[in-house]
């Protein structure tokens, strides 16, 4: 159960980082706010505010229920990478970056890597 939270709070930083790169604090500030009551609109701007928040404390509430049985080292590992892997997945599929055949065989070794560090936890 443990490796599910750890994947779960990979999850959530990859939400995490995109809430971040959504944050607009100047769109914030310049909100009709005396409008917000009759209008929804001032309210939109504040849902990466939000999710940066939520999933920011997913992140870490799942990263700490994985790492009571996980060694920190290779949590912290899996993690990184995961979040990693899911980045440049959501910016290949749903933002249309470029991509080369050497960052996806660097990707696989990640892969290889955390599969590796699955199958090696616990086995000294």
């Amino acid at each position: 159960m443990n490796w599910l939270y750890l994947f779960v709070a990979s999850l959530m930083e990859i939400c995490w980082m995109y809430s971040l790169k959504s944050l607009d604090f100047g769109r914030i500030r310049s909100a009709p706010w005396a409008e917000a009551l009759s209008d929804a609109s001032p309210w939109q701007a504040l849902v990466p505010l939000l999710g940066y928040v939520g999933f920011g404390v997913a992140n870490v509430y799942f990263f700490s229920l994985a790492t009571k049985t996980i060694p920190m080292a290779v949590a912290f590992a899996v993690w990184t990478g995961t979040a990693l892997m899911g980045a440049v997945l959501v910016d290949t599929f749903f933002f249309k970056e470029p991509s080369s055949w050497k960052q996806l065989f660097f990707m696989a070794l990640i892969v290889v890597g955390v599969i590796g560090l699955r199958t090696a936890e616990g086995k000294n």
